[in-house]
């Protein structure tokens, strides 16, 4: 499942350049048993099957000497956001916990101090998508992975809001074209124009985002909506 996508494009390159690096564990290496068997029946009775302490402990200890923390992929987790991404961009590595079954005893996860890491509000069958999820958001913050450092800057979430739209040739396509303010050459207005669109884009479909974006904005005296500038 590793490196999947994360094999390809500027992360692959990024990859094969040493910009960053990846080493996977395989949690059947550490069984107990022939059978490499690695969970068990949730006490209490019960749907699915809970991996065991034992088991996930001992290949957490054989990449302990690791430095940065412990994140265990789950939907009860916090939910991973661009400020969650940023600061794990600048650990000096992470272990990623793939939980499989039902889930992951909880005792391991007290005795370890991992912290537990939700992409959304959903199920998946395993944390292996979610920590690409996690990867890729992560990766191509990493200095030289991206090529411009400054090219992520305004992307939805860096400035608290969503993203801009986006246009490029032909100016006209299908009857449809690309906003006026856009070919004017007038970098403040255009920056302006963009502003204001992500402002009402924020709003609209994210009111969470919005919230938090006003009130940040209205910690700093003299800031307005970009409509009112």
């Amino acid at each position: 499942m590793f490196p999947g996508s994360l094999g390809q494009s500027l992360a692959g390159r990024a990859l094969r350049s040493g910009l960053w690096s990846l080493e996977t564990v395989d949690i059947r290496d550490f069984a107990r048993d022939k059978h490499r068997s690695v969970d068990d029946t949730p006490s209490g009775g019960g749907a699915g099957m809970v991996m065991r302490p034992d088991v996930v402990d001992a290949a957490l200890a054989s990449v302990e000497d690791r430095s940065g923390p412990v994140l265990y992929l789950s939907p009860r987790g916090r939910l991973l956001d661009q400020d969650f991404v940023r600061g794990l961009a600048g650990e000096p590595g992470v272990t990623l916990l793939c939980g499989r079954y039902e889930g992951v005893d909880q005792r391991v996860l007290e005795a370890r101090n991992v912290v537990e890491v939700s992409v959304g509000d959903y199920v998946l069958s395993g944390g292996e998508p979610a920590a690409l999820v996690l990867m890729d958001a992560v990766v191509r913050l990493l200095p030289g992975v991206m090529g411009n450092d400054d090219s992520g800057l305004e992307e939805s979430f860096e400035q608290g809001l969503l993203e801009y739209p986006l246009y490029t040739r032909p100016s006209d396509w299908q009857g449809r074209e690309v906003p006026e303010v856009l070919t004017s050459g007038h970098h403040d207005n255009i920056r302006l124009w963009r502003l204001a669109q992500a402002e009402e884009i924020t709003e609209a479909r994210r009111p969470d985002l919005w919230a938090r974006y006003l009130k940040r904005r209205n910690e700093v005296p003299g800031k307005g909506r970009a409509d009112e500038e």
